[in-house]
């Protein structure tokens, strides 16, 4: 029997770009979203945006949520969403969270990242923005 659409759970895609080894504020989140009833996938440490975007077709995913602390994130946020556009995905919500300068922010949300959570941020704040922001895709 096939899965109606509106019992579909939301499906997130955890990640981790570029050489940012820290990855306990990923694995808080990818719990707390988990627990929440999320289906949550996580990446794990070092993906390049090619990786992630192959990994959020590949696991249909609503949503893909990318943490950086590099300082890299003007670069891997537009390069993802670039990627996510050319393979026809730009239906996936991206999101994300790390340290980032407040003007930044603003460039990412209007390159066409969703929302960025800064250090701070609930898991529960979190989940409320998900839940609000992201539906079962088709």
């Amino acid at each position: 029997m096939a899965l109606d659409v509106s019992e579909r759970r939301i499906r997130i895609l955890v990640a981790k770009a570029g050489l940012d080894g820290h990855d306990r504020g990923a694995k808080i989140i990818a719990r707390a979203l988990r627990d929440a009833g999320f289906e949550v996938i996580y990446t794990g440490l070092h993906q390049t945006p090619e990786m992630i975007a192959e990994a959020a077709l590949q696991e249909d995913v609503d949503a893909v949520g990318l943490s950086i602390l590099s300082g890299a994130h003007l670069t891997l946020f537009p390069d993802l969403l670039r990627l996510l556009r050319e393979r026809g995905a730009e239906d996936v919500v991206l999101f994300g969270g790390g340290i980032m300068p407040p003007d930044d922010i603003q460039k990412l949300k209007q390159a066409g990242v969703k929302e960025l959570f800064t250090p701070g941020a609930s898991t529960q704040e979190i989940i409320e923005w998900v839940r609000q922001n992201v539906a079962p895709r088709a």
